[in-house]
């Protein structure tokens, strides 16, 4: 068993850290989570799982440092759809310079796959600049670039399709999609995390499975037990409510990522790794039950 270690945890109450959070806990090492809630229910349980909880913001470089301080190392994540891509990058540079300060000796970063190439995609630009920063701050550090989520599937995007029995993606039939489940990231990320000698200076691109929508539409029919079909989302479609989506899509489907899904897994095999029949398994499809609406008086 590797040595219990203590990491500092960014977005700890939300999805990516949480899961995180919760394969470092599973694991037997100590966790603070940071978070600027510490009152919220995720915090909660967060802290009833043994999780110390840490108010910080990643705006506030002394709250970092405050919360790093001892700590063996740091997962830090950032994000541009709560305040803007222009805050991701203040606060991604910020909280990895408070790190740095507060003497971490491991700083693990999570970025997108392709942002270390020019893709002109706003939420992988700021990604791009920050994992330079990273790269030249003097100390021990691993780039984690995760592929698009599984879980996005049941997301905002993609749900009220769902629940008309459309998986509606803004690709063609033909075209492959690399994903990557939640729980994949976090059990590669504490690998990363008990190994720091082991990943220093690596940057990984995750993705735990590819299919393509036709495929996905397939898988996600079978585990609801409800008919979902696929459907070509027009473009301009998606780009009328988000311009940075939009140049994502076209650009995954004119580049799109190269994770390399076989090397991954003949690497580290201890990660468990999910196709997507196996994340859509375990998943709670009451989510696509659509709520009778109330009588009105």
């Amino acid at each position: 068993m590797p040595k219990p270690i203590e990491v500092l945890v960014a977005g700890a109450t939300g999805q990516q850290g949480g899961a995180v959070a919760r394969a470092l806990l599973d694991g037997g090492h100590r966790v603070r989570a940071l978070t600027r809630r510490p009152g919220s229910p995720a915090a909660a349980r967060l802290r009833a799982m043994g999780a110390r909880i840490v108010e910080g913001d990643l705006e506030e470089g002394a709250s970092i440092r405050a919360a790093a301080a001892g700590a063996d190392a740091f997962f830090l994540m950032a994000t541009p759809f709560q305040d803007g891509p222009s805050a991701e990058i203040r606060q991604g540079l910020r909280a990895a310079e408070a790190a740095r300060a507060a003497g971490v000796r491991h700083l693990v970063y999570s970025s997108v796959a392709g942002a270390d190439r020019e893709t002109g995609i706003p939420h992988f630009e700021t990604k791009r600049e920050i994992e330079a920063r990273v790269g030249r701050l003097g100390i021990s550090y691993t780039i984690l670039a995760p592929v698009s989520f599984m879980e996005n599937l049941v997301g905002p995007l993609f749900l009220g399709g769902l629940r008309a029995g459309r998986l509606a993606l803004p690709l063609p039939a033909a075209r492959r999609l690399q994903m990557v489940a939640l729980a994949d990231l976090a059990a590669l990320a504490r690998l990363v995390l008990e190994r720091p000698a082991l990943f220093d200076g690596m940057r990984i691109e995750v993705a735990s499975d590819e299919r393509t929508g036709p495929e996905a539409a397939r898988v996600l029919s079978r585990a609801a037990g409800a008919p979902i079909e696929w459907v070509e989302l027009p473009l301009e479609e998606l780009r009328a409510r988000s311009e940075d989506l939009a140049t994502m899509f076209a650009w995954l489907d004119q580049v799109g990522y190269h994770a390399d899904v076989a090397g991954l897994r003949r690497a580290w095999p201890e990660v468990g790794w999910h196709r997507l029949e196996d994340w859509a398994a375990t998943q709670d499809w009451s989510v696509l039950d659509v709520a009778p609406e109330q009588p009105t008086a």
